[in-house]
């Protein structure tokens, strides 16, 4: 039954072994998960996986294998015995129709959201399912998980849905991009080249082939001369969105940063979450235990560095605008503070934009990304990696 997932894993390059696999299957023949897709995936990522570079082509693997496997049919349901409580809570959620969204209306602001959650938590006393005033699941309250607002906080519900939003009240997790993906690569190596300064450093190891030849006729033996290799000596700063609406576009984001590393040997990468904000992280599995100062980033690389922003610049406008707009924990200065800093700490400064370029005006936080970064700003095509390249060489 497992087995085109064992050959999945080593058709993506995961060096699983027998022993490896034999022992993920006494682990499903104990009984260790039951009913829970979770529990099922950590099971096969835990026994099957011993590099953390490989998390993210295991991830590709598993979701080409169990592709549906959350679907569960009516027969499926009245033969389970125990059914898990998330399960039964999901049943519940209401699914409205056009005209009973749009008669939902916003609370009117962040600034009233916020006075209105405070004044809900003081008030509520327990566990509350459905309706439109209370924190709780499948309704149709400002706060809560698994139901509609136009403009909430969501509460308790680990993945988005409606992308309605405005703060979100809990702590998720992200993946690291992987940098080794070479699907297209190749066509964004050669529009990243625009950007390139070249420079002979390091140790001598590469043929000069003109002064070979100068010298062995000067000196009438072969006389051979070697040189510094050359290598593109532009320095680069790289921000990276990850989470939320951008998981639409990790594969051509991870294509992006894959090409990047490869191309440009000074290259520092940093990840963010919708807008820049005081602290950014190297690893996303320690996001929230080792986050960088960003102040500490502006001191440490020069004005020599070229800064590039990626990211789809959807998000609610209050992050942008508003301390403690900030969707997962609260800032003391608004994303545009740390934005205009960013830019004028490194003149040469870029935003690329996953989202097709036609689809910007309808999107009012992209629209403000564009205004601070007065125009720098292209989509994630070849052409407009190209135009944007381009603009930074100048």
């Amino acid at each position: 039954m497992f087995l085109p997932f064992f050959q999945s894993l080593r058709a993506a390059g995961i060096p699983v072994s027998l022993r490896e696999y034999l022992g993920f299957l006494e682990g499903v023949k104990a009984g260790l998960v039951t009913y829970d897709v979770e529990g099922f995936y950590y099971l096969a990522r835990t026994v099957m996986v011993k590099d953390e570079r490989l998390l993210d082509r295991f991830d590709r693997a598993f979701a080409e294998s169990f592709a549906g496997l959350e679907e569960i049919g009516p027969d499926d349901v009245l033969e389970a015995l125990d059914l898990p409580e998330d399960w039964l809570r999901k049943l519940a959620e209401r699914h409205l129709s056009e005209e009973e969204r749009a008669e939902i209306e916003a609370l009117g602001g962040f600034d009233k959201l916020m006075e209105a959650l405070k004044e809900r938590l003081k008030e509520q006393q327990g566990r509350h399912q459905g309706g439109n005033k209370w924190i709780g699941t499948a309704g149709t309250s400002p706060f809560g998980a698994w139901g509609y607002n136009p403009e909430g906080v969501r509460i308790g519900q680990d993945v988005s849905r409606h992308r309605r939003a405005v703060k979100v009240w809990d702590r998720r997790e992200f993946r690291n991009l992987d940098d080794s993906v070479e699907l297209g690569t190749r066509n964004i190596k050669v529009a990243l080249k625009r950007l390139r300064r070249w420079a002979r450093a390091g140790a001598h190891h590469e043929l000069d082939l003109d002064e070979t030849i100068r010298a062995t006729a000067d000196h009438g033996y072969l006389d051979v001369r070697t040189r510094p290799e050359r290598h593109n000596a532009v320095k680069v700063i790289l921000f990276l969105d990850v989470g939320g609406s951008m998981d639409d576009h990790v594969g051509v984001v991870a294509e992006l940063f894959s090409a990047a590393r490869s191309e440009f040997k000074h290259l520092e990468h940093y990840y963010f979450h919708n807008c820049l904000y005081e602290g950014v992280w190297r690893d996303n599995r320690r996001r929230w235990s080792e986050v960088i100062p960003t102040a500490e980033l502006l001191r440490t690389y020069g004005p020599d560095y070229k800064c590039i922003f990626v990211g789809d610049a959807s998000m609610s406008p209050y992050e942008i605008a508003f301390a403690g707009g900030a969707n997962e924990h609260w800032n003391a200065e608004p994303g545009r503070v740390w934005l205009e800093r960013a830019r004028a700490q490194w003149p040469g400064n870029l935003w690329i934009n996953p989202v097709p370029e036609r689809h910007w005006p309808y999107t009012q936080s992209i629209e403000m990304i564009r205004g601070i970064f007065e125009g720098a700003m292209v989509p994630m095509t070849l052409d407009g990696i190209e135009r944007g390249m381009k603009a930074l060489g100048r």
